[in-house]
């Protein structure tokens, strides 16, 4: 069982969300409508509140975290990549926080940014609207293009069907010995990674 109450609170899940079974969601956690979390990630609100809003994602092992009376904030369609860590931050609005990124207290990520994979945002860093972010720490580089936003928005809506995907056809099994035939194929998606 992925919930756990802490001091008598108890997480939050809107039933069109998803939270694959290898989640673990503790205390005062808040999953909006239609969100997406991934396997093995951790949302640990047994200090400060966590709240995903409608049709966010945090994906697989990713840790939010952050310290008493923080709250960590997942706009809607914010989107969180592979193994980030965020701890006591606010995610603006159509935000995309990539891969092993690490997001600190009090930092906000304006609406429509994106931190790319593997950056150090700082504690307190915040960013303008629609920021491109790279390093360690975490530097402004430029604008976030239309065609850059356009493209975190395909993943975004991915996300927002994978949430469906998973409620209505994933269900746990024992593998195959062998490949059957004529094994079905998972349907092509057009979003691909930005070059």
């Amino acid at each position: 069982m992925p919930y756990y109450k802490i001091d008598g609170v108890t997480p939050v899940v809107h039933p069109s969300a998803y939270v694959h079974p290898t989640a673990t969601l503790i205390g005062d956690v808040i999953i909006g409508e239609g969100c997406y979390v991934g396997p093995g990630a951790c949302l640990r609100g047994d200090f400060g509140r966590i709240t995903m809003e409608e049709e966010s994602n945090i994906q697989d092992n990713c840790v939010v975290h952050g310290f008493s009376d923080s709250h960590t904030l997942i706009r809607k369609h914010g989107h969180i990549g592979h193994g980030a860590v965020l701890h006591g931050c606010i995610i603006g609005e159509d935000a995309l926080i990539g891969m092993n990124s690490v997001v600190m207290d009090y930092a906000e990520v304006g609406e429509g940014s994106i931190i790319a994979a593997s950056s150090f945002i700082k504690n307190r860093f915040t960013c303008p609207p629609r920021s491109l972010v790279m390093g360690s720490p975490g530097k402004i580089v430029r604008s976030v293009t239309d065609d850059e936003l356009k493209w975190k928005q395909t993943g975004t809506r991915e996300y927002i069907e994978l949430s469906k995907r998973c409620l209505t056809s994933m269900v746990e099994c024992n593998p195959l010995n062998a490949i059957e035939e004529n094994r079905p194929t998972l349907q092509s998606r057009s979003h691909q990674p930005k070059s």
